[in-house]
């Protein structure tokens, strides 16, 4: 019992070197440049302390001097700044028609960034493409891709650990096979972090969009699929199974779009309001040209009725699905996003349908982020693992 004691007792300081270097990175990362008064003063923290603190995360070539403040009273002071360049961070997300990526370094800046068409017809040439997207991204940085820190993957769909396998992955084909985790982690190694890329999207609302300065809210996605990712008091919740916001299975499945087939799939919601039911319907009430669900929502914004009918009733059934969200989670918004959510008039005509349905009303806005909402995400989300990683490995 001795021994187990001294253990202890001799890993209890470096514990708690390691907790103020998180702690000073952290306002580092929010506030430098920053000076070692300014430190103390925020955290609380001795000057001694953060003199220490600050010495082991230089030599460690995580925080660098940048200058020095002046023009106040007393000696200039020392101003530290994260160094860029201690690690980056890779990003990427898994669409059927795309693949994009982006690399980060370790102060946010986004070095790369790069949206490919995908021409895989299964799993394995998909992540082929995916390391090949990553050679690129990494060489136009000027860096090797062993020296990425972090990489995360925002893919459709959730991990089940009894299965050791991604499930839930909609229209990717063979993503779901155990063979297609095990070769991710082959090829990317032991950075690698998995998103669903709904909830990537919501992380990266939550970092850069509406939902900066919220607690709760819903980010709502419709186009090809349909997802939810959910951030409740400043948190992304996955639920007990990691099926929270998998709203495509709500069953939903009155729409004139809707598909028996792709509800047996992807579920009932999904099957009735996704941009494949969007088409569906509009093909359906005659509506001529409607190949894309963008062009038919184009056709409603030209004038043409029956193309409004169908825009009409898909705003209904998404309406429905966040009135569902809004009484059981009560959020503080509601942002609506993906190609469908962020089309003209869609917010509007969402809103005035939730106007008849849902017992309050909360803020519903329209995502501004765009086509790299996921890949913004996931770099977000690899930011933050790679300064714990990075700072333990310091403190070690």
């Amino acid at each position: 019992m001795t021994v187990v004691a001294g253990g202890a007792a001799a890993a209890r300081p470096q514990l708690i070197r390691e907790i103020n270097e998180k702690v000073l990175l952290d306002h580092i990362r929010r506030s430098g440049p920053i000076s070692r008064t300014e430190l103390a003063g925020l955290t609380g923290l001795s000057k001694p302390t953060v003199s220490a603190a600050l010495g082991s995360l230089e030599r460690t070539g995580l925080v660098h001097v940048t200058g020095q403040r002046t023009g106040v009273p007393g000696p200039a002071a020392n101003l530290y700044e994260v160094r860029p360049e201690a690690g980056f961070v890779l990003g990427l997300d898994v669409g059927r028609e795309y693949l994009r990526g982006g690399i980060a370094d370790l102060a946010g800046t986004v070095r790369s960034r790069l949206s490919v068409r995908t021409k895989a017809v299964d799993a394995m040439a998909r992540i082929q493409e995916l390391v090949d997207l990553t050679a690129t991204l990494a060489a136009e940085v000027g860096i090797e891709v062993t020296q990425l820190t972090q990489t995360v993957l925002g893919s459709p769909g959730v991990y089940d650990p009894r299965l050791d396998a991604l499930t839930l992955t909609g229209r990717l084909s063979g993503w779901d096979s155990p063979a297609t985790l095990a070769a991710l982690r082959e090829r990317f190694g032991p950075s690698l972090m998995i998103e669903n890329d709904v909830d990537a999207a919501a992380i990266a609302e939550r970092a850069h969009g509406h939902g900066r300065d919220v607690d709760s809210f819903a980010f709502v996605s419709v186009g090809t699929g349909i997802g939810m990712g959910l951030v409740l008091d400043g948190k992304l919740r996955h639920g007990s199974h990691g099926v929270a916001g998998e709203i495509g299975y709500l069953p939903f499945t009155e729409g004139s779009g809707s598909d028996p087939r792709d509800a047996r799939k992807r579920g009932g919601f999904d099957a009735s309001a996704s941009a494949a039911a969007v088409v569906r319907a509009a093909r359906r009430a005659g509506v001529r040209g409607a190949s894309t669900a963008e062009k038919v929502f184009a056709a409603a914004v030209r004038g043409d009725a029956l193309a409004a009918a169908v825009v009409a009733e898909e705003a209904l059934l998404v309406a429905k699905a966040v009135c569902t969200v809004i009484t059981v989670v009560d959020p503080d918004l509601i942002v609506l996003g993906g190609g469908i959510g962020q089309a003209p008039g869609f917010l509007e005509a969402v809103t005035k349908q939730l106007h008849q349905l849902a017992p309050v009303m909360p803020e519903v806005k329209a995502s501004v982020l765009g086509t790299e909402t996921v890949v913004a995400g996931c770099l977000a989300a690899g930011l933050d693992r790679a300064w714990q990683t990075l700072v333990g490995n310091s403190a070690g």
